[in-house]
């Protein structure tokens, strides 16, 4: 049985949000990629971030997996994470409520 997963990213460097190196921006291109194949495949049912640029800015992924192995492995797949460009937490996360307006 699928089970809801959250995993919270931050930037690996300060200063990242406000500048970025080219490479960085190759990587997380691909990242921003990679979330969206996985969106319109149904794994991912949200993806975003924060508009802060501090070092607190973090984005968020909720995905379906048939387990935190499985959860985990989408999320080291994730090339801004295997680049080491962003961080990763993963979390076992229960939806509660979806308001209308997510969209």
């Amino acid at each position: 049985m699928s089970s809801h997963y959250l995993y919270k990213i931050q930037p690996i460097r300060d200063g990242f949000l406000l500048e970025s190196t080219p490479e960085e921006d190759a990587i997380v291109s691909q990242h921003f990629h990679y979330l969206k194949d996985l969106t319109e495949q149904g794994t991912v049912l949200f993806a975003g971030r924060t508009l802060n640029t501090e070092a607190s800015s973090f984005g968020l992924v909720i995905l379906v997996a048939d387990s935190e192995d499985a959860a985990r492995g989408i999320m080291e797949g994730d090339p801004a994470v295997a680049a080491s460009v962003f961080r990763a937490e993963l979390f076992p996360f229960g939806i509660a409520l979806v308001g209308e307006g997510l969209h």
